[in-house]
């Protein structure tokens, strides 16, 4: 399965699904899938007011900040403050949630899996990684400059802001997610690998 390289330079915003804020998909699955049909999604969003989030039923969430003052978020039963920067929170796309700004805009990162049918981890890593047989998964560069090296081919060049996606029939192509100066950039690294979620048994 080839890759699937963005920049999010060039990436469109559109509306969230309730209308109350922007965001860029970087990936969603599969191909054509709408708000209520896909099975797992990546996406960044702009937040630059109060309000509250979509609801995706069946949907589980983790979301991230990346950059800006964060958010103060509140559910019927949970309350979470979103202010450390790379910090992965998981909670379910069922809950009502209600965003209050903590200062300024903020822009976070958004990973939803679809409940039973996915599952994997919102990492920050600063090593190389790969994505092996993994069927599917993202990666989005935070920090420093990165090499994806293919063997029997050229580096194809990765900066902040740039990364790439894999899904389907056969996952990745072969090959390994590498710093090029770990010792003097602290390289950082958005790392999604998903697996399908095992059947349920009869």
């Amino acid at each position: 399965m080839a890759m699937h390289f963005f920049d999010l330079a060039t990436t469109p915003s559109m509306p969230w699904k309730n209308g109350g804020g922007s965001t860029q998909e970087l990936a969603c699955w599969p191909p054509g899938a709408d708000m209520n049909s896909f099975e797992w999604r990546v996406s960044l969003a702009t937040v630059d007011r109060p309000g509250p989030f979509s609801v995706f039923p069946a949907i589980d969430r983790q979301i991230m900040l990346l950059s800006g003052d964060g958010l103060q978020l509140r559910s019927p039963g949970w309350e979470h403050r979103l202010e450390q920067r790379w910090q992965p929170f998981a909670f379910s796309g069922d809950d009502a949630v209600d965003g209050a700004m903590l200062g300024g805009a903020s822009r976070d990162f958004n990973l939803m899996l679809r409940r039973g049918l996915w599952h994997g981890p919102l990492q920050v890593v600063g090593g190389a990684q790969s994505p092996g047989a993994t069927p599917a998964g993202l990666c989005l560069v935070l920090k420093g400059d990165w090499h994806w090296v293919v063997p029997g081919a050229g580096p194809h060049a990765l900066a902040a802001g740039q990364g790439f996606w894999w899904a389907g029939e056969g996952g990745a192509t072969p090959g390994r997610l590498e710093p090029v100066d770990a010792a003097a950039s602290a390289p950082a690294l958005v790392w999604i690998a998903l697996q399908r979620a095992a059947a349920p048994k009869n």
